[in-house]
């Protein structure tokens, strides 16, 4: 018996990199894993590949009503979340002077936004005792080159942690960040990067 057996957990951008070896992590403890991901697709590979005690629910953390539909199929199926994973997000590189309304916005409304849109409305689930986990990254406290928006972003998730422990004093909930270095995720390769170049 694993030591998540009848946990309920949920893991936003669970359809690869981080999110999918973390919802396959815990379906090995024995939880049951509800996984979030914007490409259909890719949710439905990572459910074949995790194979049992996983749920895919297709969504945007950006977006309020997608959300809404993810919650609203968590307490239908199962009434309560002891394990909340807001790994979702984005990464770019500009370079200052090169910073384009895009770039901010598309960064701020995954990373930010839509962590605390994924932690706000899955308080009212959030069972006594639950862990909450906020994905940040070394970026935060780094400084990368042509990363400042994104290691911004990342900033304001590890101060989501402490500030919401102090929000949420009392209600047995534990929050923590965690800070990532450099893995080799299909994100990551994809901003067309590979892993010695944010070394140091």
């Amino acid at each position: 018996m694993g030591k998540l057996e009848g946990k309920i957990a949920v893991v936003t951008g669970g359809n690869s990199g981080i999110g999918l070896a973390a919802a396959e992590a815990l379906v090995v403890e024995g939880a049951h894993v509800f996984v979030t991901g914007r490409r259909q697709a890719e949710l439905d590979a990572a459910i074949a590949y995790i194979g049992s005690n996983v749920t895919a629910v297709q969504g945007d953390v950006s977006k309020s009503e997608d959300l809404d539909r993810l919650y609203s199929q968590v307490k239908h199926e199962k009434g309560r979340i002891d394990i909340l994973f807001a790994n979702a997000g984005i990464g770019g590189r500009a370079r200052l002077g090169e910073i384009t309304d895009k770039h901010i916005d598309d960064l701020l409304s995954i990373n930010i936004k839509g962590v605390i849109l994924t932690v706000q409305k899955a308080l009212p689930l959030l069972a006594r005792g639950a862990s909450m986990i906020l994905n940040a990254s070394i970026a935060a406290t780094k400084g990368f080159a042509e990363w400042s928006v994104y290691s911004a972003t990342k900033a304001a998730v590890r101060s989501f942690a402490r500030t919401w422990s102090a929000d949420l004093k009392g209600r047995d909930i534990r929050i923590n960040a965690i800070s990532p270095g450099v893995i080799n995720t299909p994100a990551y390769r994809l901003i067309g990067l590979d892993e010695t170049q944010l070394a140091g």
